[in-house]
């Protein structure tokens, strides 16, 4: 994360994060349970629900880390889709395909049949807002027969298999859709069923019992929402959580290498600049704050050479991207020190549930004032901030995305976020050549040519300075490999929590 629709307010961080996971600890006990055998899982995670768990933004991702929801297909680790819900596939035309469902149910006990699944993806294509996964296209679902489904793309689409993997294109039975919203609790199909959420606190889990894939193995999870990532690895230290989410790289070498697991991430953290309006509505200070940012400084400084220098758009984790990278054209001459010192004061805005942002943002700062600018900075949990940056509401935002986190392909990347109609627009970008390089990179087959379609989309998207690149992550997730088994370390950020993931 972060992704799309986060709206509505988390618990202020005045109040302990650390208090929070008090009630947990002591609840679980050490997690045992004797009505299912097995113990239960404790898990932290960073971002509270913001949208009542809507699969729709960004809380679908948080679904899909808990095992708790499934679409159609899934993505292995080299982001090429297998058979979930659905257990083959084939293009009858560049818009046309047909997909045959598994025999399963639903967590309600109802079968997941064509119905269910044209209902949900449908509904999907037709919310306001839109998932950022179908910013570039549109689908239309029908039945066919007793157990295929027929999706249609508003354009040739070559990943839809891919794109139905989406969290947000996930599977849910008909009791779900119900007074204008969407409940997944107790209506996915996933091994772990929501039992139920208290705000921006905590969630509980129970076993699915009728999993396709086999029970899980362990009988439940309880999970506490907490953005201090300090107070996650403080949990995980004492043995209150069994697994943290995202763990801050200041605390890596205070836990020791049992309890942290880092791996390299496609995950590109910006500086989005706002096009539209205010200082960088001017592409020449747009080109003096890219000239600003020493991405290096920023590598040493706040993640202590835990992370990459800043190539582009496009990280170590997007393996083909360094070799089809090619180096912007056209860009805008910077204003100078004088010329910048004479705008008014610009706002830089992060939030706080990476806890190396508001790090990185002090530095940025820095850097920018050095260069001339005025800077005031806004820094607070990210759900009470989306909505605005959305919006435009600041000058300048830092952001962590992964890039293959929509399809596995970095395409629907650059068009949710750099496009006219791009769903995650933070920089406000509307270029005719971006629209133009990104949609020709779409409509291109999944080869090495639409590899450099991508590549001269991204060099374009730089060109206007929409977003300065810091640096590329990667990725800590923590808990005790000694005792906890199974846990995934996804460089796409889908699942952490699996039906494998257990305590013993």
């Amino acid at each position: 994360m972060p992704a799309p629709r986060r709206r509505r307010s988390a618990l202020p961080l005045t109040l302990s994060a650390t208090a929070l996971l008090v009630p947990l600890a002591t609840a679980c006990s050490g997690g045992a349970s004797d009505t299912d055998g097995g113990q239960r899982l404790r898990v932290v995670m960073a971002f509270p629900p913001a949208q009542a768990m809507s699969p729709y933004g960004d809380d679908a991702v948080t679904l899909s880390r808990l095992a708790v929801i499934e679409g159609l297909t899934t993505l292995n680790s080299e982001g090429t889709a297998e058979p979930a819900l659905a257990t083959s596939w084939k293009r009858d035309n560049p818009t046309t395909w047909t997909f045959t469902l598994r025999k399963a149910v639903f967590q309600d006990g109802s079968d997941v049949d064509p119905a269910a699944v044209v209902r949900s993806l449908n509904a999907a294509d037709k919310a306001s807002p839109g998932p950022r996964v179908l910013s570039d296209t549109g689908i239309t679902a029908t039945a066919r027969g007793a157990d295929t489904v027929r999706i249609v793309t508003g354009e040739a689409d070559p990943l839809l298999p891919q794109r139905l993997a989406n969290p947000s294109l996930a599977i849910l039975s008909a009791a779900a859709y119900a007074n204008g919203r969407v409940d997944p609790a107790g209506h996915a199909t996933g091994p772990f069923t929501l039992a139920s959420v208290k705000g921006a606190v905590s969630a509980t889990l129970e076993r699915n019992d009728t999993y396709w894939g086999g029970k899980a193995k362990a009988p439940g999870a309880d999970v506490t929402f907490v953005a201090d990532g300090t107070a996650r690895a403080n949990a995980l230290r004492t043995k209150a959580v069994d697994v943290a989410e995202y763990v801050p790289v200041s605390q890596t070498s205070l836990l020791g290498d049992g309890l942290v697991h880092a791996f390299s991430s496609a995950r590109t953290n910006g500086l989005s600049l706002n096009t539209a309006r205010g200082v960088f509505a001017d592409p020449a200070m747009r080109a003096a704050a890219r000239e600003a940012i020493d991405s290096p400084a920023l590598v040493k400084a706040v993640y202590e050479g835990r992370a990459d220098t800043a190539r582009g758009l496009l990280g170590p984790g997007v393996t083909w991207a360094a070799d089809a990278r090619t180096a912007p054209a056209g860009r805008a001459k910077a204003a100078g020190k004088a010329q910048v010192g004479k705008t008014g004061q610009i706002v830089l805005a992060t939030y706080t549930n990476r806890p190396e942002l508001p790090e990185a943002a002090t530095v940025v700062q820095q850097q920018l004032q050095k260069r001339g600018f005025t800077v005031k900075q806004v820094v607070r949990d990210y759900a009470q901030m989306e909505a605005d940056a959305l919006a435009g509401k600041y000058d300048a935002f830092i952001q962590a995305r992964n890039t293959l986190l929509d399809t596995a392909d970095p395409v629907s990347y650059l068009a949710s976020d750099f496009t006219c109609d791009g769903s995650f627009n933070i920089s406000q970008l509307c270029d005719e050549d971006v629209d133009t390089a990104v949609a020709e990179a779409a409509g291109t087959a999944p080869t090495d040519a639409r590899h450099t379609a991508a590549a001269a989309a991204e060099a374009r998207i730089l060109a206007t300075d929409a977003l300065v690149p810091l640096v590329h992550e990667r990725f800590v997730q923590g808990y005790d490999d000694t005792r906890v088994h199974g846990v995934s370390l996804d460089p796409l950020e889908r699942t952490l929590i699996t039906a494998d993931t257990h305590v013993g």
